[in-house]
């Protein structure tokens, strides 16, 4: 006769997701369909087993890594701890855009005409002057797509026509006017607060646009700003223009421009915390809780060496945008930072967004980060973390308070400097500038543009926000090297 004490000690030790297995038996025999013959793992169960695979290593020191923003970013997300978030405002559908600097009406009318029928959907008007608007939307195709304006200038008189001459046109009309944004990364107001307030109290008043005032988020971004603060500085960007005007928004949507930079998932959850965030903030003055989104990418990532790199980062850019759920992307070609407009580099530009919608389905599910439990949970700690300083910057005056004092400056800097450190050390990679580079790659014939931070000594009323790609100074030494 076998002794039960030997046969039980040639048995193999059962692992902890064994023991887990087995615990979800009972619940598991009541499940019916195609799953039930699929035992479920507890979150605890999971631990367990990674927690046997580690032989005695700490999970948090081994597996659990922490981001620049302080997001603690787990080897795996379990629906037991990750909350469902429903995202109020995301789109059914995203649009194409094309970015237009006009300097002739007419010439700027052809060109909308062509790239609409190449496939854009939506056209972005950029100018730094008043123009004749009238002549401008009656030269424009007559078809209906989306009009978004990226103006450097606030005229009050000239947006008061634009809008008289766009009320029998079939486009759906952003503004854009940002006079917050204006002040904070140029130094400036347009004019000056009370001013520029005013002639925005015009519009509202006098014109039936519904989109009037836009929040430029992009040079939160560019001048390296994390992303906790990025959606804390546009929300209490956006807060400016909720508190001082108040019910006058009742029949306002605000459009926010952010930037998208190459951290994937975390960018999708950016653009899924704004949403939420700005839902949050608008329910407390009563206000509608959609907003909207138009979404480029990042210039700080962009490289002037292996400039081909910079493809498929806008690429995957577009796709983490697509995914967050932004309303309209404008892309940013490749050869941007040292080339002048030319139809090769936006017909490219044109058509990555095109491929995405077209042969890539990414049109096709609306929402399409829902349930992703790692997205869901980037989603709440950027929220709640960003939401966090909102309330430090209101208790502390405001976005233009703490402007004109120089704290979100500093603030910015600071992790621009860290940012830095980490691209100069190798521990942030641009693939092709700090890292596996072409030695026999030559630039300084190319430069049809100066593509490093220009400055221009001015008077201002507070120290701007300043633009600046991370590659700079490394730039600078090769091409004085060639």
């Amino acid at each position: 006769m076998n002794n039960p004490s030997d046969e039980n000690s040639n048995k193999k030790p059962k692992s902890a997701l064994d023991v887990a297995f087995e615990a979800s038996r009972e619940s598991q025999d009541k499940r019916t369909g195609l799953f039930a013959e699929f035992n479920a793992v507890s979150e605890k169960g999971f631990k367990q087993q990674i927690q046997y695979d580690l032989k005695g290593a700490e999970y948090n020191e081994s597996l659990v890594w922490k981001s620049p923003e302080g997001i603690h970013v787990k080897p795996f997300y379990h629906r037991e701890s990750t909350a469902v978030t429903s995202i109020p405002g995301q789109p059914q559908s995203w649009q194409v855009a094309e970015e237009i600097y006009v300097l002739d009406e007419k010439q700027t009318a052809r060109t909308a005409h062509e790239v609409l029928q190449k496939g854009a959907e939506s056209i972005v008007l950029k100018a730094d002057k008043p123009l004749d608007s009238k002549k401008l939307l009656n030269a424009l195709p007559a078809e209906s797509f989306s009009l978004y304006f990226n103006l450097s200038f606030f005229d009050h008189e000239f947006m008061l026509s634009l809008c008289e001459n766009l009320k029998s046109k079939p486009y759906k009309s952003f503004l854009n006017i940002d006079p917050v944004g204006n002040l904070a990364f140029t130094g400036n107001w347009f004019s000056d607060q009370k001013t520029d307030f005013k002639g925005l109290e015009r519009l509202f008043l006098n014109t039936a646009n519904d989109n009037v005032i836009g929040v430029d988020a992009t040079g939160y971004h560019n001048s390296g700003a994390t992303a906790v603060q990025q959606l804390a500085y546009a929300l209490a960007h956006a807060n400016e223009y909720l508190n001082h005007f108040g019910d006058q928004l009742n029949n306002q949507t605000i459009t926010f421009k952010v930037a998208v930079g190459s951290n994937y998932f975390f960018e999708i959850a950016k653009i899924r915390a704004l949403r939420l965030l700005y839902a949050s903030l608008a329910s407390e003055y009563k206000l509608p809780e959609t907003c909207h989104i138009l979404a480029t990418p990042a210039l700080r990532n962009k490289t002037l060496y292996d400039y081909n790199t910079n493809l498929l980062r806008t690429t995957t850019e577009a796709m983490s945008a697509v995914l967050g759920g932004a309303n309209t992307i404008c892309n940013l070609p490749y050869d941007s930072i040292y080339h002048k407009t030319n139809e090769f580099g936006q017909r490219i530009a044109r058509n990555q967004l095109l491929i995405l919608k077209h042969e890539s389905y990414f049109d096709q599910v609306t929402n399409p980060a829902e349930g992703a439990y790692y997205v869901e949970a980037l989603t709440t700690q950027l929220a709640e973390q960003a939401l966090a300083l909102f309330k430090e910057l209101e208790a502390g005056g405001g976005l233009v308070t703490q402007l004109i004092e120089g704290k979100i400056q500093n603030k910015i800097k600071e992790a621009a400097a860290k940012e830095q450190a980490l691209f100069d050390t190798g521990e942030k990679i641009l693939v092709g500038t700090n890292k596996y580079q072409n030695a026999e790659d030559r630039m300084k014939n190319e430069l049809e543009l100066y593509p490093f931070l220009k400055v221009k000594p001015r008077k201002t009323l507070i120290q701007p926000i300043i633009a600046r790609r991370l590659s700079e100074a490394m730039e600078q030494k090769r091409l004085e090297d060639e």
